[in-house]
């Protein structure tokens, strides 16, 4: 029996992108949308991003798709941090973590 084999386009991303873009409209959407749709849609998105090598096509599409690079972020947090993030973005976030963090502590010496 022989196996149903795909052919890669070019740049590998049409299922990636393909499922970047519903994400988009996912989060966009006006209407609810289910859990079980929504996190069905994120661990696919997961597992094509983790096949998926570093590359400019990889950079445009996550700069096309906002959401789709935040996934991407968090998966790779533990080796770059907030990497697509806009360093005054990281951090204002880590600025107000800080002071959340100590605040809760003030409040719990009590």
């Amino acid at each position: 029996m022989n196996a149903a084999k795909t052919t890669p386009n070019a740049s590998g991303l049409t299922v990636t992108r393909t499922l970047a873009a519903l994400l988009e409209r996912l989060e966009n959407s006006q209407v609810p949308v289910g859990a079980d749709q929504y996190r069905s849609v994120v661990l696919h998105l997961v597992d094509e991003l983790a096949a998926v090598a570093p590359n400019e096509a990889l950079k445009t599409l996550l700069d096309a798709h906002p959401a789709t690079a935040q996934v991407y972020e968090n998966l790779n947090y533990q080796h770059a941090g907030l990497c697509r993030s806009s360093l005054e973005f990281s951090l204002g976030a880590e600025m107000r973590a800080k002071e959340i963090i100590e605040r809760a502590m003030r409040g719990s010496a009590r």
